[in-house]
């Protein structure tokens, strides 16, 4: 699931966030939240919450809620990174976290890591070493005739666009350059066409030519 770190809502309250916090920990049957479970079962944003309440752990303690001594796994932290560096295209610095209002912080990383740089070199080892059955996933139980999901999860997305530099490899737009740009993954043969989701069959678009293609498809 990537999950941009975006608000979903505008115009939503303190009382609406908390009273979702609460409903959301009583629906996994936890009194405790961690931002990974609140952005599978929450109805809002991470982003919106610690916005409004400055931390994760400010929002649980006014909800009523427990706060975890450890709110993130490696594979959070990790995931929170790939998205950053999707978003703006490059490797992202300690500054990019505050800049873009990552829900976790610099220090989350260092406290983990040791160092920023320990935490950067980790990412990349950990994303480098996972190309195995679970880069190209094939269905248990197959609905069509695909070998694979169409879904394309977060791990794959990050390794195309590595190799494709974060760039379009239509037209070349790439978010490090215009940070309105928004990179999406493409089926190069459609999946309606047969296409499978695997690494050889992804590219990069930006999301002009992305649409552009799927207008083309649909003459």
């Amino acid at each position: 699931m990537l999950l941009e770190y975006t608000d979903k809502t505008s115009g939503v309250t303190d009382e609406e966030l908390l009273s979702d916090l609460q409903d959301t920990s009583k629906e996994i049957g936890k009194k405790s939240l961690t931002i990974a479970e609140y952005k599978e079962y929450g109805h809002y944003s991470p982003t919106t919450v610690t916005n409004h309440f400055g931390t994760w752990n400010n929002a649980l303690n006014m909800a009523g809620l427990q706060i975890s001594k450890q709110l993130y796994s490696d594979q959070d932290l990790f995931d929170n990174l790939a998205e950053l560096w999707i978003k703006i295209g490059h490797q992202p610095s300690r500054y990019d976290l505050s800049r873009f209002q990552s829900p976790i912080s610099s220090a989350t990383y260092e406290r983990r890591f040791g160092k920023w740089s320990a935490a950067l070199k980790s990412f990349v080892d950990y994303y480098n070493s996972q190309e195995g059955p679970e880069f190209c996933k094939i269905e248990e139980k197959p609905t069509t005739n695909h070998k694979t999901t169409r879904n394309i999860n977060l791990r794959m997305r990050f390794k195309v666009m590595s190799r494709d530099n974060f760039k379009c490899c239509v037209c070349g737009a790439s978010p490090a350059k215009d940070p309105s740009v928004e990179l999406h993954i493409d089926h190069i043969i459609p999946w309606a066409k047969g296409g499978e989701t695997v690494f050889e069959n992804l590219q990069t678009l930006c999301s002009k030519c992305n649409y552009g293609k799927s207008d083309l498809l649909d003459i």
